[in-house]
C-alpha cells in the first residue's frame, strides 16, 4: 500500500465507488476472465455514462500526461477499455490518435493498430485497467513496432501486483494510474463500504492473487 494518497487519487477513488465501477466482495469473491477469484471487479467502461465522472478522469488523464510525459505527441488506446478515453484525451489535448487491438483483424487489411501512426511522435498508452499488464504492455510493443517510441502508459486503476512492474520492464516502459489499490480501500473504509479489518483479506489477495483464497 502506498503511505502517501494524493488528493486526485483518492478522488478518483470516490468516483469509482460512487458508480460502482469498482466492486468490492470479500465473502463472495468475483471470477476473473483467468479463473482467479478476487474481492474485487473492476469496469471502468462505466465512466463513459456518467458526464461528471467522465471530465474529471478525463482531465486528471491529461494532467497525469502532461506531468510524467510532457514531450507527448500522439496517445495510443489500448482496446477496448482505453479506446473512448483516449480519444478523449487526445481531442483534449488537441494530438493525433491511435488504438491498439489484442491482436491483428481477420479480414480485411488485417490491422492491429487503427489510425494513422506516426513514427516520428512519441506516443502515450491510455488504459482503463491494470492487473499484470499484459495486454497493455502487448499494446505498447505493437506501437514500438511500427518505429514509434512509447513514453509510457496511464491507466484509470491499478491493483499494484508485482508481475505488472516484470511485464513493463520487459518493454522498457514505465507506468502509470490516476487512483490505486491503496487509495481505494482508503476511500472504501472512509465510505462505510467495507470495514477497516477486512483490508488485510485485501491486501493477501493482492500479494498472491493466483492462489487466493489460501486455503
Amino acid at each position: 500500500m502506498q503511505t502517501s494518497i494524493s488528493e486526485n487519487e483518492s478522488q478518483i477513488a470516490e468516483y469509482l465507488l460512487k458508480i460502482k465501477a469498482v466492486r468490492l466482495s470479500i465473502n463472495q469473491p468475483f471470477t476473473w476472465s483467468s479463473g482467479w477469484k478476487s474481492p474485487i471487479y473492476c469496469d471502468n467502461r462505466l465512466i463513459l455514462s456518467y458526464p461528471t465522472v467522465r471530465q474529471a478522469v478525463k482531465m486528471a488523464f491529461v494532467e497525469k500526461i502532461r506531468e510524467r510525459f510532457p514531450e507527448a505527441g500522439a496517445i495510443a488506446g489500448v482496446a477496448t477499455g482505453g479506446i473512448a478515453l483516449g480519444a478523449l484525451v487526445a481531442d483534449e489535448m488537441g494530438l493525433p490518435f491511435i488504438y491498439v487491438r489484442p491482436t491483428p483483424k481477420s479480414h480485411g487489411l488485417q490491422n492491429q493498430i487503427e489510425g494513422m501512426v506516426k513514427p516520428e511522435l512519441p506516443y502515450v498508452v491510455v488504459e482503463d485497467l491494470i492487473s499484470t499488464g499484459s495486454s497493455s504492455a502487448a499494446a505498447v510493443v505493437a506501437v514500438q513496432e511500427t518505429g514509434a517510441t512509447v513514453l509510457g502508459t496511464i491507466a484509470i486503476f491499478g491493483y499494484g501486483f508485482a508481475e505488472a512492474h516484470k511485464t513493463f520492464g520487459r518493454t522498457g516502459t514505465p507506468f502509470d494510474t490516476l487512483t490505486h489499490l491503496g487509495a481505494l480501500l482508503s476511500k472504501a473504509t472512509d465510505m462505510k463500504y467495507i470495514r477497516e479489518e477486512e483490508m488485510a483479506t485485501i491486501f493477501q489477495w493482492k500479494d498472491h492473487p493466483e492462489s487466493w483464497p489460501i486455503q
